[in-house]
């Protein structure tokens, strides 16, 4: 599953396949949520640093949607809100559950991701916070 939450709103767009996340699935998110915007606001997409993310063919059409890809250092998943949420979707659906049949546990993380505006909102609400922690003075020592 592929998905990207507006920062603001908490909109939540989702590709769902069986599969590997390629390139084509990232244009496929890209289209969806251009669709979705209100043509005023330009879009920044933050993502990490997988090579699939970063190929000629997502580039370009980020470029074509007019849709800007912001790429995070590396080893930083806590500063992408989607990252965020995959975490209490596995927090969720499958810490200490068994799922005989991957129907179901396919139907537990749509059934999750679902209740994110209604039984998860307090959670998710304090989870999804673009207040993050800054420094001003940061010192750094040789060791």
């Amino acid at each position: 599953m592929l998905g990207a939450i507006n920062a603001v709103s908490k909109e939540l767009v989702l590709v769902t396949n069986t599969s590997y996340i390629t390139s084509i699935q990232i244009c496929e998110m890209l289209v969806k949520i251009a669709m979705s915007r209100n043509q005023a606001v330009p879009i920044t997409i933050v993502l990490d640093n997988a090579r699939y993310q970063r190929c000629k063919l997502v580039m370009t059409k980020a470029e074509e949607l007019g849709i800007e890809l912001l790429f995070l250092p590396p080893y930083s998943p806590n500063l992408n809100l989607i990252e965020r949420l995959w975490k209490f979707v596995k927090k969720e659906v499958l810490y200490g559950k068994y799922y005989d049949q991957f129907d179901k546990f396919q139907a537990a993380i749509t059934s999750c991701l679902n209740q994110t505006e209604t039984r998860h909102k307090k959670a998710l609400d304090s989870l999804l916070t673009l207040k993050f922690q800054t420094f001003a003075e940061t010192k750094v020592i040789a060791l």
